[in-house]
């Protein structure tokens, strides 16, 4: 196995231990990305034990992931909470399907946008992207929230802070 591939297997650690890959339909990961190919960006509609959207950002050989409670923000001034899960495998890109009862988050995952996206400015706190979705199109900014008392680190802002300066016609394919 590369290097590569065993940093984001370990990264998946956490995803592969709340599913049963014998009941559940999600991919368990494991597939290579081609070198060079751009950054992948979705948002899945997951219509679980509550409607929330989850956005999902490809770096280092995974899947970033935060779940939306409320509809992605499109506009200027909108802005969302979005709660950090765990990473999924690059594959997760493309799932939708029904994640059996009693299986962890269990319901309908549907694409709700996909494309890609160019990283702008990028630390532990804040990540400011160029996303070049279907829906979601323009700079937006994931920014981390400070921890409150009896709060698990895993709070962020997620909202969009204007127009691309490298706009497409149409969104890159993955």
């Amino acid at each position: 196995m590369r290097r590569g591939a065993a940093a984001s297997s370990n990264r998946l650690q956490a995803y592969r231990g709340k599913r049963d890959f014998g009941l559940s339909p999600e991919p368990a990961g494991g597939q290579a990305k081609k070198p060079g190919s751009t950054l992948v960006y979705v948002i899945q509609r997951h219509l679980a034990s509550h409607l929330h959207y989850d956005l999902r950002l490809e770096e280092a050989g995974v899947l970033k992931s935060w779940a939306i409670p409320k509809t992605p923000p499109e506009a200027p001034g909108e802005k969302r909470l979005a709660v950090e899960t765990e990473d999924h495998p690059l594959e997760y890109a493309s799932f939708e399907g029904s994640i059996p009862k009693g299986e962890y988050g269990a319901g309908t995952v549907a694409v709700w946008d996909r494309g890609t996206y160019d990283p702008l400015e990028t630390t532990a706190a804040k990540r400011i992207i160029d996303i070049h979705g279907r829906k979601l199109k323009g700079v937006y900014a994931l920014i981390k929230l400070p921890v409150r008392k009896g709060e698990k680190d895993k709070n962020w802002l997620f909202f969009k802070t204007g127009p691309s300066p490298n706009p497409r016609s149409k969104p890159r394919t993955p």
